[in-house]
C-alpha cells in the first residue's frame, strides 16, 4: 500500500516531527510504501505561479513530483504545528500548488453555475497531526474548530477522500513528558482506529510494538 506522508516544521527534533516519523516508521516496517516528504528540508516554494494555475499548466518537476505522489497515494498522511490558527505558510503553498485541477479534483463540464467539483484522488484515507500550543476546548470556545472545516470539507473530502480524521496533540508547550511519551502510541492507534476504511486490508495489520521517539529516531520529543 502506498502513503503519503508530509510533515511541515522547521524542526526536526519538534514534537510534530517526531509524530511524521512514528507514522512513517510504523507503516515501513509493517511492508508498506511510505513516501516521505519533509517540506522545510525541500525548501519547497509555497508561491503559487500565474502561469501554474490552469489545469493544463506545464508544472515545474519539484510540484509535478508532489502530485503524482498524492495521485497514487491510497493513504494521505499531513504533520505540522498550527501558526497563529493555521497552517505554516509552506503548507499553504503545498496545497495551492499541489492540490492541482485535473489531479486532486475537477469541475464538471455539464454543471450550471459555479460547477459541481468532482474528486479525483484515489486515497481513501487523509490523517491530518497536529501541534497547537492551546488547548482544545479553550481553542474552540475562542475560535471554533475552523481547521477541522478546512481539512474535511474545502480540501479532502472535495478531492474524493471519504474518511477524514485529525488528532490534535496539545498543549505542546505545557505537556509533561509523561504525555509526549504516550503519543507515539496514539499516533499508531490513529491508523488502526481508520484503517477499516481500506478494504483491502485489515485493521490488525498496523499493530506493532510501543514505539518511543526519542529511542527509535534519536529525536527528542520536544516542542
Amino acid at each position: 500500500m502506498k502513503v503519503s506522508i508530509i510533515v511541515a516544521h522547521p524542526l526536526t527534533d519538534s514534537c510534530n516531527y517526531a509524530t511524521a516519523l512514528t507514522a512513517a516508521y510504523q507503516l515501513k516496517r509493517k511492508g508498506h510504501e511510505v513516501r516521505f516528504n519533509d517540506l522545510y528540508e525541500e525548501k519547497f516554494d509555497p508561491i503559487l505561479k500565474v502561469t501554474e494555475i490552469p489545469k493544463t499548466a506545464d508544472l515545474p518537476e519539484s510540484v509535478a513530483d508532489h502530485c503524482r505522489g498524492i495521485a497514487e497515494a491510497e493513504v494521505i498522511v499531513i504533520s505540522y504545528p498550527n501558526l497563529w490558527g493555521k497552517p505554516p505558510a509552506i503548507l499553504k503553498g503545498w496545497i495551492d500548488r499541489v492540490m492541482h485541477p485535473g489531479i486532486a479534483y475537477e469541475f464538471l463540464d455539464n454543471a450550471p453555475g459555479e460547477g459541481i467539483p468532482n474528486g479525483l484522488l484515489k486515497a481513501s484515507v487523509a490523517i491530518v497531526f497536529n501541534t497547537p500550543n492551546r488547548e482544545t476546548e479553550r481553542k474552540k470556545n475562542i475560535f471554533g474548530d475552523p481547521l477541522g472545516t478546512i481539512w474535511k470539507n474545502c480540501i479532502f473530502t472535495l478531492c474524493g477522500i471519504g474518511t477524514v480524521y485529525r488528532r490534535i496533540f496539545n498543549a505542546i508547550v505545557t505537556s509533561t513528558e509523561e504525555q509526549r511519551k504516550i503519543w507515539p502510541d496514539e499516533v499508531r492507534q490513529s491508523f488502526t482506529n481508520y484503517w477499516h476504511a481500506i478494504d483491502h486490508l485489515s485493521t490488525s495489520s498496523l499493530i506493532g510494538n510501543s514505539l518511543d521517539c526519542s529511542a527509535d529516531f534519536g529525536y527528542s520529543i520536544a516542542i
